[in-house]
C-alpha cells in the first residue's frame, strides 16, 4: 500500500480508473463462497454487468437470494469429498465461462508456538487449498469446464508467499493461515500446467486487503494497510480476469 501511493499506482489506489466490466454481460460464472464476503461482493458485480450467477456455497442468505441467481448450489462443504462430487450433477442450465474458487476460511486467534491449533491448521489447508482441486476437478472431469474457452480463477493470498513472511512476519505466527495460502498457491501452479493442454488458463489472484468478516480481526490495522471495500476488491478480481491469457496462466 505504501509503495503503491509513493509510485502513484492508479490500478491499485483507483480501480475504477482502469475497471471495465461489461465483458461480463451473458457470461456464465460459478462462484465458491457467494453468499457472503467477496464471494458476495463478486456475485453484486457480476450480476450488475449483465453476467449470469452460478452460486456455489454451504447455504444461501438473502442478499445472495437478491441477486437472482441463474442457479445457486447450496449444502457444499469444502472438505467434504462426496459433496464436492455432487456439485456438476446440480448445475443445470450448461457450461461454465469462468469458475472462480473464492471461498475459504481463517481461524481467528493468532497462533503462535505456545497457542498452535494443529486440527484448525489442517481445516485451513483442507478448505483453502484441497477445497479448490475438489471443485475444479468434478467441473472438468464433468464437462463443465470447456477446452479453449473456460477460466479458473483461484483467489488466494501474498500470505502463501514465503519470501515475503520476513516482510509481513517478522515474528512469526498465524501459521495455519499462511500454510494454507502456500499451498493454495502451489496447487493452483500444478493446475494451470496441467490446464495447458486444454487451453484453459488458471489465474492465481490476491485481492488486496478487503474489509470483511474474515479480516475483521485486523481491523484495528485496516485504514493503515489501505484495506478496501470488498465492492472494490471484487472489481480488482474481474479486472485480472478479463486478461485471462494462456500467456499468463499460473
Amino acid at each position: 500500500f505504501a509503495r503503491a501511493k509513493e509510485e502513484n499506482n492508479e490500478r491499485y489506489l483507483n480501480i475504477e480508473s482502469v475497471y471495465d466490466g461489461s465483458y461480463l454481460k451473458g457470461k456464465r460464472v460459478a462462484i465458491t463462497g457467494a453468499n457472503r464476503g467477496i464471494g458476495l461482493a463478486l456475485a453484486k458485480e457480476l450480476v450488475a454487468n449483465g453476467g449470469k450467477l452460478v452460486a456455489i456455497c454451504r447455504s444461501s442468505s438473502d442478499e445472495l437470494e437478491a441477486l437472482n441467481p441463474d442457479e445457486i448450489v447450496t449444502g457444499i462443504e469444502l472438505t467434504s469429498d462426496e459433496g464436492c462430487e455432487t456439485i456438476a450433477s446440480q448445475i443445470k442450465n450448461g457450461p461454465l465461462d469462468i469458475l472462480i474458487n473464492n471461498a475459504g476460511y481463517f481461524y481467528e486467534p493468532e497462533e503462535k508456538v505456545d497457542s498452535m491449533n494443529f486440527k484448525e491448521q489442517m481445516k485451513m489447508i483442507d478448505i483453502c487449498a484441497v477445497g479448490p482441486l475438489r471443485i475444479s476437478a468434478n467441473l472438468f472431469n464433468n464437462g463443465l469446464l470447456k477446452d479453449g474457452e473456460s477460466s479458473v480463477i483461484m483467489i488466494t493470498s501474498q500470505g502463501g508467499s514465503v519470501s515475503w513472511r520476513t516482510v509481513q512476519n517478522p515474528d512469526g505466527g498465524d501459521y495455519g493461515h499462511h500454510m494454507s495460502k502456500s499451498a493454495a498457491n502451489m496447487g493452483s501452479v500444478l493446475l494451470s500446467q496441467e490446464f495447458k493442454k486444454n487451453n484453459i488458463p488458471v489465474l492465481i489472484l490476491h485481492p488486496g486487503f478487503n474489509k470483511t468478516g474474515m479480516t475483521a480481526k485486523y481491523a484495528h490495522i485496516w485504514e493503515v494497510e489501505g484495506a478496501v471495500d470488498a465492492s472494490v476488491g471484487a472489481k480488482r478480481v474481474f479486472h485480472e480476469i478479463s486478461h485471462a491469457t494462456m500467456e499468463n496462466t499460473g
